[in-house]
C-alpha cells in the first residue's frame, strides 16, 4: 500500500515526468550526401541529402510518408537550408 500511495503522489509525478522528458530523444535529421545512401526509410523519418540537385540556400529533404504494401513510400522536397555547411 505504501508503494501504491508514493506512485500516486504529486511529489513524485514532477520529478518522474523530468526524467521522462530528460530521456526522450529529440528527432532529427541526419544528413547523408547522396540518395543512393538511404537504405532503409521508416515512416515519419527525414533524411537531408545534399547531392547539389536543389537550389542555392535550399537542401533536399527525403521522408517516409506513407505506408503502401511495398513498403515506405519517399517523398522529395527542396527546404530551407538552416544553419552554415559543415565540411568534412
Amino acid at each position: 500500500m505504501a508503494i501504491l500511495k508514493t506512485a500516486t503522489t504529486p511529489a513524485f509525478a514532477l520529478p518522474a515526468s523530468v526524467i521522462l522528458f530528460l530521456l526522450a530523444s529529440p528527432a532529427t535529421a541526419e544528413t547523408v550526401m547522396n540518395e543512393r545512401n538511404i537504405v532503409e526509410l521508416r515512416l515519419g523519418q527525414r533524411i537531408l541529402v545534399d547531392d547539389g540537385s536543389c537550389p542555392a540556400g535550399q537542401i533536399k529533404e527525403v521522408s517516409g510518408s506513407q505506408m503502401t504494401t511495398s513498403g515506405v513510400l519517399r517523398t522529395r522536397k527542396c527546404i530551407a537550408r538552416l544553419g552554415t555547411k559543415q565540411r568534412r
